[in-house]
């Protein structure tokens, strides 16, 4: 392994041709920058330096390694000028994780500002669901969530998890035109007929554990229903598509009604329900990116602004 002091000496005498000048340069004595060369050079296994006049040159392994010396100073440089920049710069990676409707519907806006006004900033973003993100929220792999919280069954974090609401949305059953149900203009889980009718119907829905799951197993069994959830998928689309040949119903967050297959019908449900999309980051680690990701997040049009602060 190279000194660093010792490239140093090393590309001072390749920039300015002579041992006492670099030594100048580098408020050193000439003895002392000979002695750091000549250390570089045992380390190194190569002579690096020939007397040329008055003065040295440097072989050919001298120049060689000389001009790794400038590139890896210059990146030493430039990361001593990002850490002084952290506290007022935004830059550097920005990990981010979501719901695929969350990250569909909010993130492209956010991030394209984000990025306008903020080119040093690299933000990399993977989907899934809470119960597997929250987690590496917590460790710290991630910066911050997207993460859904279904009014029949709020979402719990961990403790130094701070929430904000960003967008507060209905929740439509998703039928098939061919659906015995489908003529209704309102779902009403207070009525008998309509609940017969959702009892005698398959369901898709994201997998056990997640928030869409155990939402719609909670909203059914408070109405004496237990649902039989014959599809798993992750995916509203996907599930979409099955409710459009007419083999099941799902929920659907309004965000998520589109694009839909041709043959489905989205009906309200009385009494309502309804899903917040929140943001989450650990309070310990609100970095500059985080502070402006939540910014840029409570920019975009049809979110709460921010309002309220954090739960």
């Amino acid at each position: 392994m190279f000194s660093i002091d010792r490239l140093r000496a090393l590309a001072a005498v390749a920039a300015h041709g002579s041992i006492a000048q670099a030594a100048r340069t580098l408020h050193l004595t000439p003895s002392g920058v000979s002695q750091q060369l000549a250390k570089l050079e045992r380390e190194a296994g190569h002579s690096l330096l020939q007397p040329h006049g008055r003065s040295v040159r440097l072989t050919h392994a001298g120049r060689v390694l000389a001009a790794h010396a400038d590139r890896l100073i210059a990146q030493l440089a430039a990361a001593q000028a990002d850490l002084a920049d952290l506290d007022d710069e935004v830059l550097g990676p920005l990990r981010i994780g979501g719901v695929g409707s969350a990250v569909r519907a909010l993130l492209p806006d956010a991030l394209a500002a984000l990025v306008a006004a903020h080119p040093r900033l690299v933000p990399t973003v993977v989907d899934g669901e809470a119960v597997e993100l929250l987690p590496r929220l917590v460790d710290g792999g991630l910066d911050l969530l997207l993460v859904e919280s279904w009014a029949p069954r709020p979402l719990a974090v961990p403790e130094g998890v701070a929430l904000r609401t960003l967008v507060t949305e209905e929740v439509y059953v998703a039928l098939s035109v061919r659906h015995p149900l489908a003529d209704r203009a309102v779902l009403d889980l207070t009525a008998r007929a309509d609940l017969d009718g959702l009892a005698a119907t398959a369901w898709a829905c994201c997998p056990p554990g997640t928030e869409a799951y155990e939402a719609l197993v909670q909203a059914l069994r408070t109405r004496g229903i237990e649902p039989d959830v014959r599809y798993v998928l992750a995916d509203h689309l996907t599930q979409l598509t099955l409710v459009a040949g007419n083999l099941t119903a799902c929920l659907v967050p309004a965000m998520s009604r589109w694009p839909a297959p041709p043959g489905v019908r989205f009906l309200p449900v009385r009494p309502a329900l309804r899903r917040d999309i929140r943001v989450a980051w650990p309070t310990r680690a609100e970095s500059p990116p985080v502070r402006a990701c939540l910014a840029a997040l409570a920019a975009v049009p049809g979110t709460t602004h921010g309002e309220g602060g954090t739960e």
